[in-house]
């Protein structure tokens, strides 16, 4: 019998924990062939915070895990992370998931989040009252074709070093401070954190600098990932970004990387920019919350 004409009674349901670590690798790796979206979910790392967490629940068939929801409990909101196989949806998976979800949360408010972000699922959790509150793109670039971008008059752009810390995390703030609900951290944590990621790149990370030497734009790699760029407001519309991500592109692409990725808010008008230099849609990532009655 055809995959597609079997009902969900055929499916066996249990707990799932870190020895199903294969299984769920697996379900996301097809949920991500279909959908697009953030391809660091298939990864341990990612997808252990986001469905092994207080508890997690899978339905099985002949032993291949088509569809798992992981629920975290203990503070508000709640979050949880669900995922059907896109062989199997269509048959209200979906719904007894996001159902079993809402039970584990009690009366917490209940924050969605999916890496691999689909219009069927952005449709159920619209139903169920759940307000999409955040949507990103994920953006690929090919390295193969790479965009050439002259520096502005007087600008120029050197790699991160340890000692320019303090002036990083100013250009940081600087740069996104008139963002709306922006806050900044301290910059102990900020830099901490950055400093202490194993992928964090200082190499291929960018500051560029006005013709006084005052840093006017930054630019974050972390692997093969833009994390994050800025310029402060005096120096938009000068093509000072444009420039900071094709020296980066370049040089990821010269240390021997064949794509490069990014995220970007579905409402940030960079979307455009990052388009216009080559980079092409992969797929979305959101999250949705339900609020107390």
């Amino acid at each position: 019998m055809d995959q597609t004409d079997m009902g969900v009674d055929a499916l066996t349901w249990g707990d799932v924990g870190e020895q199903h670590l294969a299984a769920l690798t697996e379900l996301a790796g097809g949920c991500l062939a279909v959908d697009g979206g953030l391809p660091l979910f298939a990864r341990p790392p990612l997808l252990r915070a986001r469905l092994l967490q207080t508890r997690t629940l899978g339905a099985w068939h002949d032993g291949r895990l088509v569809a798992a929801v992981g629920v975290g409990t203990g503070r508000e909101p709640a979050t949880s992370t669900g995922l059907v196989h896109p062989g199997w949806r269509g048959r209200g998976l979906g719904g007894r998931l996001l159902d079993w979800a809402g039970e584990q949360a009690g009366g917490a408010e209940l924050l969605l989040t999916t890496e691999s972000w689909s219009p069927g699922a952005d449709a159920l959790f619209v139903a169920r009252g759940f307000e999409r509150t955040f949507v990103e793109w994920v953006l690929r670039h090919d390295l193969a074709a790479l965009p050439d971008v002259p520096p502005p008059d007087g600008v120029r752009t050197g790699p991160v070093v340890r000692e320019a810390g303090p002036e990083l995390f100013e250009t940081y703030r600087a740069s996104f401070a008139e963002r709306p609900g922006f806050r900044a951290p301290e910059a102990e944590e900020w830099l901490g954190e950055l400093w202490d990621d194993d992928g964090y790149r200082p190499d291929l990370s960018l500051i560029a600098r006005g013709p006084d030497g005052t840093a006017v734009g930054f630019l974050n790699v972390v692997d093969n990932w833009v994390d994050q760029v800025g310029v402060v407001p005096g120096w938009r519309q000068r093509r000072v970004g444009a420039h900071l991500m094709a020296v980066a592109l370049r040089s990821l692409a010269g240390d021997g990387a064949g794509e490069a990725w990014l995220c970007v808010n579905d409402n940030n008008p960079a979307a455009g920019l990052y388009r216009g230099l080559g980079f092409r849609d992969a797929g979305r990532r959101a999250r949705y919350l339900r609020r107390r009655p």
